[in-house]
């Protein structure tokens, strides 16, 4: 009888260590794992010891809410079943080998407040559903491969502070619809191909401090309204195929006012 209650409590203890998080959780990252090479990871997961053992995984109250793996050697394609992590809050796999395509079930993390996978290999369009990310605060994917449209949806993104977009091969125009972001900080959209005139909209995101736009295709001329942003310090637009040159400042002094009309091109750095 002792020893059937010890293996009754053993098997209880092993059932609880491994009821951290739900199936669809545990199934989505094991599908990450798989996808991603996850034997060659620099910081490999045992599969079969608990998740809040795993490395990069934040868990609360049995829900995962965090992920982090950046630097560790991540090799192939983000599965769908990612979007079963919905209750996570950060994902940070920047600086690792990932290809293929963002998957549309990433429209799915609507919790997700920081979204990091720049220097990456991914490929393919930026989702409409991304648009679904409406508590997103920062969106770093900067230095892949992604090509066609900032999408429309970005409307949805009205909580986003940050959007680095940099050094990928998108192409289209600046969506209108930018103006719904009104707490962006940071927009980087440099080393692109996007054409068409820089649009006027982005003139309603006064809280804007860096806004990075050198070395696309852009047209035209600066609208008069792009001349006031209180907090800016960081601006540049060179390397565009615009009708002049105009100011570009890095880390300068947060202006009231900047003279788009000057032909000449300035660059000062208080740093």
């Amino acid at each position: 009888m002792k020893t059937l209650k010890l293996t009754l409590l053993c098997l209880f203890l092993t059932a609880f260590s491994f009821a951290d998080v739900s199936n669809s959780e545990k199934e989505a990252l094991i599908a990450l794992y798989n996808s991603t090479n996850g034997d060659e990871w620099v910081n490999t997961w045992d599969l079969n010891a608990s998740i809040n053992t795993w490395y990069g995984v934040t868990t609360e109250n049995d829900q995962v809410v965090a992920l982090n793996l950046e630097f560790n050697n991540l090799q192939g394609s983000l599965p769908e079943e990612l979007g079963n992590l919905v209750h996570l809050r950060s994902m940070n796999l920047g600086f690792n080998k990932i290809t293929g395509s963002l998957p549309n079930s990433i429209g799915e993390l609507e919790n997700l407040v920081s979204l990091e996978l720049f220097m990456n290999s991914i490929e393919g369009e930026i989702p409409a559903q991304i648009g679904n990310l409406h508590n997103l605060e920062v969106l770093k994917l900067y230095s892949n491969s992604l090509t066609g449209d900032i999408p429309e949806s970005i409307e949805g993104l009205a909580s986003l502070k940050e959007m680095l977009l940099g050094s990928n091969m998108l192409s289209g125009t600046i969506p209108t619809q930018i103006k719904s972001l009104t707490k962006l900080e940071k927009l980087s959209l440099i080393d692109n191909k996007i054409s068409g005139e820089i649009p006027v909209e982005i003139a309603a995101l006064t809280e804007l401090e860096e806004l990075v736009l050198a070395s696309n295709e852009f047209t035209g001329d600066l609208p008069f309204e792009l001349s006031y942003f209180p907090k800016l310090s960081t601006f540049m637009v060179s390397d565009n195929k615009l009708n002049q040159e105009y100011i570009s400042m890095v880390n300068g002094n947060n202006p009231n006012f900047m003279d788009l009309n000057n032909a000449d091109t300035t660059i000062t750095d208080n740093d």
